[in-house]
């Protein structure tokens, strides 16, 4: 009953680009960043993507900083978040802080552009500067190999899978997965921003 009223909630939220995120339900889950309960995940920072430029890349050379993946789309209630996410990752950036979107059309399909589309969008509406990859798949049977690490492979309380866009995961510098919050999580909420500072690489 909780599942299904938190997805009709969410679903509400994002009914298009004009819904209100504050609308939406949703609370964060995260693990304590230093010396997490959660077994190590070093996986999810072995894989390789492709950027929005459709150039290869690798999660590897994020290593040593904290991360935090996003699901993102463009035509949902929570795509103001871009603004918060540029806002974070403009202060931080400097202290070890990497910000990597993933755009998804899996939910609503709120994510109907093409890479250069969406690369245009996120640029003139919210001056984004933070990496962008191609989109992926962040549930379903054609799931990327990134979400299946980070929905199957980490620990209690993270893992589970993704049920709408502008989901968070955090990753410390070692590569674990350390927190997750759900997308009613707006980016400058006082708990991921405690985690975020918490996982930021020191030394």
């Amino acid at each position: 009953m909780r599942t299904t009223l938190l997805a009709v909630l969410l679903v509400l939220a994002c009914g298009g680009k004009d819904a209100a995120p504050a609308a939406a339900a949703g609370g964060g889950k995260a693990a304590p960043a230093v010396d997490s309960p959660f077994k190590p995940n070093d996986v999810v920072l072995d894989h390789a993507v492709t950027t929005i430029e459709g150039k290869p890349a690798n999660l590897a050379d994020y290593r040593g900083k904290a991360v935090l993946l996003v699901n993102t789309a463009s035509e949902c209630g929570f795509t103001p978040q871009y603004a918060g996410l540029q806002e974070l990752y403009g202060e931080l950036k400097g202290r070890g802080l990497e910000v990597l979107a993933f755009p998804s059309d899996d939910f609503g399909h709120q994510e109907p552009g093409s890479p250069e589309e969406i690369k245009s969008f996120v640029a003139s509406k919210f001056a984004v500067e933070f990496p962008m990859f191609d989109k992926v798949h962040a549930t379903g049977p054609e799931i990327s190999p990134l979400y299946k690490t980070l929905t199957e492979q980490t620990g209690e309380g993270i893992r589970g899978e993704v049920k709408w866009n502008f989901t968070k995961f955090l990753v410390d510098p070692k590569g674990r997965v350390v927190g997750r919050f759900e997308p009613g999580v707006e980016p400058e909420d006082p708990k991921l921003r405690a985690a975020i500072e918490a996982a930021l690489p020191t030394g």
